[in-house]
């Protein structure tokens, strides 16, 4: 079994900076501060680019 993912983000309220942690489904979606209340959006995964992870030979 794997662990859930977990996305870690730091408050953008100059007076908090707190750090979040919240699941990984909660990407792309807003959440809210605990601590100062402020709206946080979640980024998106980053997408490979197109490039791939085969080790080079």
């Amino acid at each position: 079994m794997s662990k859930p993912e977990v996305v870690r983000i730091k408050c953008p309220q100059l007076s908090c900076q707190r750090v979040l942690a919240v699941p990984g489904n909660a990407r792309g979606k807003l959440v809210r501060c605990r601590n100062c209340g402020t709206t946080i959006k979640i980024p998106e995964a980053k997408s490979s680019g197109g490039e791939s992870k085969a080790p080079a030979a």
